[in-house]
């Protein structure tokens, strides 16, 4: 059984995070195939890794250009969550990221509430959609801290996938871990209990993979590698050292944070809020299925993130933007042509982007 003894930094500093998750070394599989791997039943996603490239310099612009419009957006919201945080009762804020979306986000909240003068530790463990949160991890977190204490964080949510299987694993695996609240900055779903809000805008980590995330794959759970007593796996990304920009968004994003700091007001996320952005949520996907006659609900990928992430490692038939000319989509419509992916404008569209993935036979 893997103790936190075994967790590592990856590539931000060993202050920042501890990721309970195991190195492993796996074959990769390119995109098409694991893409046909996965509708086929054959194996679950997470089983499997694509390669993952160095980004181009073209895509690296857009990253640059969406952390200049965004980073205040950022910082203030990271402020507030931090505020939020730091109402809660107890001798310190156990943050639990869930990788690799949240571990950006769950640094900089570290590093603002030890700004505010809390005591935080921060983890970023791994979940999966089918397959619940790594187990091993969790233990390990409990063992040397309170229940009452944890914070788990996304970047964002996309349908609410994740947080419902967040629930699920805790009520099934971890009781004591009911009340423990999801914080994200942007709840599109309305399924977390802290956001700063639910408008669809670029989170600048979400643009890039593992060079903004401690250049760690995504995660894996795959019986040839990851054992019963093992954390959930990862593959260190060595070949993108080169280009990793994990450390450096971190501190500047912080300028932003401290900047926002003393002005912030705790963010307010109620159940009216949370009520409005779950019926908007609800109804897109229903109208994307309709619209593009897709069957499964896991192959509409709402927002800007969500979008970003299914360009990046998915297979998609189509990506609609409500912009084109848009500055948080320039990232997208750059890999939608990279990638030949038709692009549909839609002025109407409740959020900023939506991707489709595509269906492959009768899948």
């Amino acid at each position: 059984m893997m103790g936190l003894e075994h967790g590592f930094s990856g590539s931000y500093d060993p202050t920042d995070v501890t990721f309970l998750l195991k190195p492993v070394r796996m074959a990769f599989v390119d995109v098409a195939e694991k893409e046909a791997q996965i509708q086929s039943g054959l194996r679950h996603y997470s089983e499997m890794l694509a390669p993952e490239n160095a980004p181009n310099a073209k895509y690296f612009d857009a990253f640059r250009a969406a952390f200049e419009a965004n980073r205040g957006r950022v910082g203030r919201d990271v402020a507030r969550l931090a505020k939020t945080l730091a109402l809660r009762d107890g001798n310190e804020t156990v943050l639990v990221s869930l990788a690799r979306a949240g571990t950006p986000v769950g640094v900089l909240l570290k590093r603002t509430l030890a700004a505010l003068g809390r005591k935080a530790v921060h983890y970023s463990v791994s979940i999966i959609r089918d397959r619940g949160i790594d187990l091993v991890a969790m233990k390990a977190i409990l063992g040397r801290h309170s229940a009452t204490n944890v914070v788990f964080v996304d970047g964002w949510t996309g349908k609410g996938a994740i947080a419902k299987e967040l629930a699920r694993a805790v009520f099934n695996d971890f009781p004591e871990l009911v009340g423990a609240p999801v914080c994200v900055l942007s709840d599109l779903a309305g399924v977390a209990d802290i956001a700063a809000g639910d408008e669809d805008y670029v989170i600048p980590s979400a643009i890039l993979n593992g060079v903004v995330s401690g250049l760690v794959s995504r995660t894996v759970l795959n019986a040839e590698v990851i054992g019963p007593g093992d954390f959930h796996g990862c593959v260190v990304l060595h070949h993108l050292v080169g280009m990793d920009l994990s450390r450096s968004y971190v501190d500047g994003q912080m300028e932003d944070v401290l900047a926002c700091l003393e002005a912030a007001e705790p963010a307010l996320w109620g159940v009216e809020e949370r009520s409005r952005a779950t019926a908007v949520s609800s109804a897109f996907v229903d109208g994307m299925l309709a619209k593009t006659g897709t069957k499964q609900r896991n192959r509409i990928k709402p927002g800007i993130g969500e979008a970003t992430r299914a360009l990046l490692r998915r297979m998609p038939e189509w990506l609609f933007v409500r912009d084109p000319v848009a500055g948080d989509v320039r990232h997208l419509m750059s890999l939608a042509a990279e990638r030949g992916v038709a692009v549909e404008s839609d002025p109407s569209l409740a959020y900023g982007a939506c991707a489709v993935i595509t269906t492959l036979g009768d899948a």
